[in-house]
């Protein structure tokens, strides 16, 4: 019987899913057991199951750090439960229960780095019973709310004191009394994401001669155009049509016509890279920090197919989802401090690449149009580009391309 486990688990453990490792028990037939997901039925409980760190995104990343722990011993799981987090350079990962069960140890200390394969829980297998319900617990503290409106009714007979409101200045500290800020510092280790970050910033710094280079656009025209026709855009494609859309595609015309700025420098060949596509990768801000997904050939999609991919990678950022492949490859960066409220910036570069766009907020200002001062919609936008491979004349040149698109919207449509 057990050698008839065991060829069935070699074949099992062939069509695992992708993801999911288990590691072997002290016996066969736990992990016989485990591999029921695979179609084999189980016949067994109570052995120990060994969830190790599944694959983290990319073959090149090996190693990361756990992040935390979202059960503890003791505590019952679902199989596919999601039992740790796991931290990358760019990514978190879910680890999930391969059974079951109950845990029953916990393996490595929180912070510690694993490598892929690592076993980092035990499991117990077993039916899980039923969580008690929580709402049978709300009633009961209902309750004992009750009592405390005997106080609230009470409060009437303070109303006279009320009007006895001679010492509001008692408020006021008196000089040297303490403000109520307690002026204890608190320190916490520097995520594995935030520590490459930093590291690819300052690199960025060290290694291209960094420029910026700024301009101003009238939006009042684009304001007009998705004003006149968001709702329709809507109702046709799903999704909303924004000014991130509009920059994207006046962005990558641009740098269709100075391709430089979507070039790179590739040091160790001693070449210079040039593109005939744009992949645009998008600053979004997500819980784990800034992440920059990318919009692939953004230069040959439509408006709200732009749109669409740009929503689509924002929600996976958002909902902890995105993988690596969804923030490698890009070509030239746009990032939007406007929504924060910044009014002009000198971005850093993303490397390897060679320039990123900073769009900021609009404000409403007086201009000069036609000879007349009228109240125009205005956006500073900013170009920090790698002198070593941009001149000024083409990061002008690549600013003021933006700007006559975005200010007549339908010069896109043009292709002017």
């Amino acid at each position: 019987m057990r050698s008839a486990v065991v060829r069935a688990l070699r074949t099992s453990s062939r069509r695992m899913p992708k993801g999911l490792v288990v590691a072997r028990s002290a016996t066969v037939l736990s992990h016989y057991t485990c591999a029921s997901r695979s179609g084999f039925r189980s016949f067994a409980t109570g052995d120990v199951v060994t969830a190790v760190v599944p694959e983290l995104g990319a073959e090149s990343i090996t190693e990361g750090s756990l992040m935390e722990y979202t059960k503890k011993v003791g505590d019952q799981v679902q199989k596919d439960e999601v039992i740790a987090i796991l931290e990358t350079d760019k990514v978190t990962v879910d680890a999930k229960a391969p059974c079951s069960g109950t845990i029953s140890e916990l393996l490595v200390d929180i912070d510690s780095t694993v490598n892929v394969g690592d076993a980092i829980v035990k499991i117990t297998e077993g039916e899980v019973t039923a969580a008690p319900a929580k709402a049978a617990a709300t009633p009961a503290a209902q309750p004992a709310a009750a009592p405390a409106a005997a106080p609230a009714a009470a409060k009437p007979a303070e109303k006279p004191a009320a009007a006895a409101k001679p010492a509001p200045a008692a408020a006021a500290p008196a000089a040297g009394q303490s403000t109520g800020y307690s002026r204890v510092e608190t320190r916490e280790k520097i995520s594995r994401m935030r520590g490459k970050i930093s590291q690819n910033l300052k690199n960025a710094q060290n290694t291209t001669a960094s420029l910026t280079t700024f301009n101003e656009i009238d939006m009042t025209n684009a304001v007009a155009l998705r004003k006149e026709f968001g709702e329709a855009f809507l109702e046709r494609h799903g999704v909303k049509l924004g000014f991130m859309s509009m920059f994207s595609k006046a962005t990558a015309a641009a740098l269709m016509e100075i391709p430089a700025i979507n070039g790179l420098i590739d040091e160790e060949a001693n070449q210079i890279v040039y593109r005939d596509y744009v992949d645009l990768s998008i600053a979004v801000a997500s819980p784990k920090g800034l992440v920059v997904p990318v919009v692939r050939s953004a230069e040959s999609m439509s408006f709200w197919q732009v749109e669409k991919s740009i929503s689509d990678l924002a929600l996976k950022a958002r909902n902890g989802s995105i993988t690596v492949d969804d923030m490698t490859g890009g070509t030239f960066t746009i990032t939007n401090g406007g929504i924060f409220g910044s009014v002009n910036s000198t971005p850093i570069i993303n490397m390897p690449q060679s320039g990123i766009l900073g769009l900021h907020a609009m404000k409403m200002r007086p201009m000069v149009v036609n000879g007349e001062i009228k109240p125009r919609m205005m956006m500073n936008i900013a170009l920090t580009y790698d002198h070593r491979l941009v001149d000024g004349r083409e990061a002008a040149t690549f600013l003021v391309s933006i700007k006559n698109k975005m200010e007549e919207p339908r010069r896109m449509l043009l292709e002017l």
